[in-house]
């Protein structure tokens, strides 16, 4: 199977279980928002806290740019990087996007 092909069913399998979490005290949903034509993957987490405060932000989102992982937004506790890696996707096709350009060198993973 073609690598982006693989990276976008790692990438499925590890956003997917995001889609069960609940939060205590809120009703609040975590949607899958999957565009494999594009190589676009969210979490948006949609709901209420409450009957006043509407809920409505992205918990992650993951892009797939020139054969590599772009981590645009990760909301999670322990970081998708970890699970990404752990998943089978090496290091230097996983980009910490929501790092500055000039901080990426340091984190160990790819620059761009």
């Amino acid at each position: 199977m073609e690598k982006v092909a693989v990276y976008r069913e790692i990438i499925r399998q590890t956003l997917l279980p995001l889609t069960v979490r609940k939060y205590s005290g809120r009703d609040v949903q975590n949607e899958a928002v999957f565009d494999a034509t594009n190589d676009r993957y969210l979490i948006m987490s949609v709901g209420w806290e409450g009957s006043i405060r509407r809920i409505h932000g992205c918990l992650a989102h993951l892009d797939i740019i020139n054969g590599k992982v772009w981590i645009q937004r990760d909301g999670t506790e322990d970081g998708l990087a970890y699970d990404l890696e752990a998943a089978g996707i090496p290091k230097s096709d996983i980009v910490i996007a929501f790092h500055s350009a000039n901080i990426r060198p340091f984190t160990g993973y790819a620059v761009a």
